[in-house]
């Protein structure tokens, strides 16, 4: 499912207009992203978390070049689903196989 379609899913069901429940997604996820950035986690109960994981500082490989390149310490995104929300998704029967999961699984 698209932005698109999600904005076309809800507008149906509650009724709002499209545009109207663009605006909402929208300052949704600024309001994320800058909670974030600024080191604040959001909590959404029955949801679930977005987070700040922290990554260590780490020495990569430039391969074409054959040098040792240093990574610094940053921190990345996550969101961590709430318990209900993983046991919906758990006993849900129509789940399909995404494209990336098809692929590895014929490296295999």
């Amino acid at each position: 499912m698209r932005k698109a379609d999600l904005i076309n899913q809800i507008s149906d069901k509650t009724g709002i207009p499209k545009v109207d429940v663009l605006v909402t997604l929208e300052t949704m996820f600024k309001a994320v992203k800058s909670s974030l950035a600024s080191g604040e986690n959001i909590y959404i109960r029955g949801f679930g978390s977005f987070i700040t994981k922290k990554r260590a500082a780490k020495i990569g490989r430039n391969i074409k070049k054959n040098i040792a390149v240093e990574i610094p310490e940053h921190f990345i995104p996550a969101f961590k689903p709430a318990k209900e929300f993983m046991l919906e998704i758990k006993s849900s029967k129509n789940i399909k196989e995404t494209p990336i999961e098809k692929e590895e699984d014929n490296e295999e």
